[in-house]
């Protein structure tokens, strides 16, 4: 859970470089909605992690909290990332990776949702 964590932090950061990026540096309008747009999702998705692990703590029952957080991390890298790399590199061909990165989000979501369901409530 401490990758997790790490991961998490790196994430925000990267998105508020992200969003800095395409406020300041960039011209094109096409590639700052994508840069504003991977950065709003993950910098959203990082602290989502941190509630993942908030729920695997007061809900000792809910093992699948963590799964959720893998999820975010891996879909906040698929779908920013591939945003990213558009904005970056104009190959529009990446855009193919972002609606899977959103599927694991979604995913993210439904398994945080279950975990707290199925979790029980810590004595703390």
């Amino acid at each position: 859970m401490r990758m997790q964590l790490v991961l998490a932090a790196l994430w925000g950061l990267i998105a508020v470089g992200a969003g800095a990026f395409g406020a300041h540096a960039v011209s094109d309008p096409q590639a700052k909605a994508w840069l504003q747009t991977g950065a709003q999702y993950q910098l959203v998705h990082a602290l989502a992690v941190f509630a993942c692990l908030t729920v695997y703590r007061l809900y000792p029952g809910a093992p699948a909290a963590p799964i959720a957080a893998w999820l975010f991390l891996a879909g906040g890298l698929l779908f920013a990332g591939s945003l990213y790399l558009m904005a970056v590199t104009g190959t529009r061909a990446l855009g193919a990776v972002a609606p899977i990165g959103g599927v694991l989000l979604l995913l993210g979501w439904a398994v945080l949702a279950w975990a707290a369901l199925a979790g029980t409530r810590s004595a703390g």
